[in-house]
């Protein structure tokens, strides 16, 4: 009897089945064992990361609101010193051409639009610029340059002059041009007092490239900073 079950036993390993109870477990039985004894590495991992990755955005929402503070500051500052370049202006003017009226119309469109040209210019030219990644340093102290002498000088110049000229006709403040020498006509009654404007020139232009090199430090601290912390 004992020599017919091991022969029964020997032709059914050779047909590959085994008896309940026999051999070892499968392979995917002891893994799934495994893994509901012990927690998964990559969920311990998450889990400790998670305060990790919180702490370095919550940093990176400060040095952006640090970056952006600052930037504000210096952008308002800039659009004000345009401001007070376009009242300068209207009282150039205003005095070459002898008007009296619309005093208060003029000296609100004469600081305001200024005002918000330089701050429009600005965040065109220079900011978005900065946080594109597509400018260097020597390219955002042009640009801010170029915003604080075409948005705080010439600009509020050419307003203040168009302005202040269309009352002087309207009023008869001073003689009519000739024909033919309108624009040099005008010119020459405010030649001497238009030189007044060469002061927020020099002004506008150096306060330009002061803002520039400053916004661009700014940027580039808050963004090595960022990179550090990553």
């Amino acid at each position: 009897m004992a020599a017919l079950g091991r022969e029964a036993g020997a032709d059914l390993r050779d047909k590959g089945v085994l008896p309940v109870g026999a051999g070892e477990a499968p392979q995917d039985i002891k893994t799934a064992a495994y893994t509901n004894c012990q927690p998964s590495p990559s969920l311990g991992d998450a889990i400790l990361r998670k305060p990790m990755v919180i702490e370095i955005i919550e940093k990176k929402f400060e040095y952006l609101r640090k970056e952006k503070t600052l930037n504000l500051y210096g952008t308002v500052i800039f659009g004000t010193t345009a401001s007070f370049s376009g009242m300068l202006a209207n009282f150039i003017f205003r005095y070459c051409f002898k008007v009296k009226h619309d005093a208060l119309k003029t000296y609100v469109s004469l600081t305001t639009l200024p005002f918000l040209s330089t701050i429009i210019g600005y965040k065109l030219l220079v900011t978005d610029a900065l946080y594109s990644g597509n400018i260097s340093q020597e390219n955002c102290v042009l640009r801010s340059s170029l915003v604080g002498i075409v948005c705080g000088v010439l600009y509020p110049t050419g307003l203040a002059f168009s302005k202040n000229g269309r009352l002087a006709v309207k009023y008869h403040t001073v003689p009519l041009p000739p024909k033919g020498r309108v624009l040099h006509y005008w010119m020459m009654l405010c030649q001497r007092e238009i030189k007044g404007m060469l002061i927020p020139l020099v002004f506008q232009m150096a306060y330009g490239i002061l803002n520039g090199m400053q916004h661009y430090a700014i940027f580039e601290s808050t963004f090595e900073k960022s990179v550090h912390e990553e």
